[in-house]
């Protein structure tokens, strides 16, 4: 049997998705460039698939970017607004401590070029207020960039909020709705969002392809130098399969966003109550201000690698963060954000549904997670020090 909890790394591909990318292999299969009649119907379905997504977004078809994914989007948002900003004379960014590493390294190659960067401090609830964000932003200020969802914890930021207040001040806003998107409501607009990205594979569409939205007037810097492809400012021929799959993922996951998000919340709640009464546990993240589909666990006196590897030997696929630091033995930046002792963030564990999951299954995992935590500490000195009173307890 195998359980997959890993949505936040990755989704399966949707039938739907797979269905509607076939033709564009083998049957409108040209250069979406080219002048001849296949290359002018390639053409038509690409402008179909923009005018989708950018309906779904709130926003209009020239606005819409089609990108490799949500880190090249991150990148040529963030990169755009701080050249523009650099030709009014204003270098400073604010963001987050708790950002993906597609904006925080972004982040630290324009700090080189003389950047000012402040990462506001994240609360133990996991959750920037637009009152921080004001107080940060000031004259040199060009862009705030705040991410929509946490990709390891889920908590969901008043995004709407610090909209406004990037609006009244003057600034552009850029967030990262990477997992937002296909699971949560957008509305470029109404949320006073200049700029946004988001990734086909994580709403159960192609890997591979991605979006940034950009208000119009907003001049982009070209990340990728070529052809003239999605207005000069993306070049490279479209992957128009991808392209197709990704848009109907998207027009699915929002259609039934709301008996997907009913169903995958109410395991997650289940979830969330069956792993706190493991003791020494905690919860990260806001219980409510989260995603439907996110659970992160922090257990005292274990390695969350070692917890991984025994929940893979029992068929569960989970991870301890993002899918992008898998192979680093630091412990995630975004529990350090919000406070966790390193000793402590070593020792998480984050699942992240579908609506393909089942009570059956988060049964299973609450009791695997259980067993696999009271075998590690079992065999640890570091539970044992803190069993004889030989070290203080951090989570009560």
């Amino acid at each position: 049997m195998i359980i997959y909890a890993d949505n936040a790394a990755t989704t399966k591909m949707s039938k739907t998705a797979i269905e509607a990318m076939l033709p564009y292999m083998d049957k409108i299969y040209a250069n979406p460039s080219s002048l001849h009649t296949l290359g002018q119907q390639a053409k038509e379905e690409l402008d179909a698939a923009r005018q989708s997504v950018a309906k779904l977004l709130g926003a209009q078809p020239q606005e819409i970017i089609f990108t490799s994914g949500g880190s090249e989007a991150d990148n040529q948002a963030i990169v755009s607004a701080a050249k523009l900003g650099e030709r009014k004379g204003k270098k400073h960014i604010v963001s987050t401590a708790f950002e993906h590493h597609a904006v925080l390294h972004t982040l630290d190659r324009l700090k080189k070029q003389g950047f000012e960067i402040t990462l506001l401090d994240v609360h133990e609830n996991g959750i920037v207020t637009p009152q921080q964000v004001e107080a940060a932003i000031k004259e040199e200020t060009c862009l705030v960039t705040i991410m929509f969802a946490n990709n390891e914890i889920g908590t969901i930021q008043p995004v709407k909020e610090i909209g406004a207040v990037c609006r009244k001040k003057g600034v552009l806003f850029h967030t990262d709705a990477v997992q937002a998107a296909g699971h949560l409501h957008i509305d470029v607009e109404d949320m006073n969002i200049d700029m946004l990205s988001l990734s086909g594979h994580k709403f159960h569409g192609p890997k591979g392809v991605g979006v940034l939205y950009a208000k119009k007037g907003i001049p982009l810097a070209n990340i990728i130098e070529g052809g003239a492809q999605e207005k000069g400012k993306r070049a490279g021929t479209e992957n128009l399969p991808a392209i197709i799959g990704m848009a109907a993922a998207l027009e699915e996951a929002c259609a039934n966003m709301a008996e997907n998000s009913r169903k995958v919340q109410k395991l997650r709640d289940k979830l969330i109550d069956g792993l706190s009464a493991i003791p020494h546990s905690v919860l990260n993240g806001d219980r409510e201000c989260r995603l439907p589909n996110n659970v992160n666990f922090c257990f005292e006196g274990i390695e969350g690698e070692a917890l991984l590897l025994l929940l893979d030997a029992k068929g569960i696929c989970a991870s301890s963060g993002s899918a992008c630091t898998s192979g680093s033995l630091d412990p995630s930046h975004v529990l350090l954000a919000i406070g966790r002792p390193h000793e402590i963030a070593h020792g998480s564990l984050r699942l992240s549904l579908c609506e393909e999951n089942t009570e059956e299954e988060a049964e299973y995992i609450i009791n695997a997670v259980t067993q696999v935590v009271a075998y590690l500490r079992s065999i640890s000195p570091v539970w044992r020090s803190l069993e004889e009173g030989k070290q203080n307890f951090v989570i009560k």
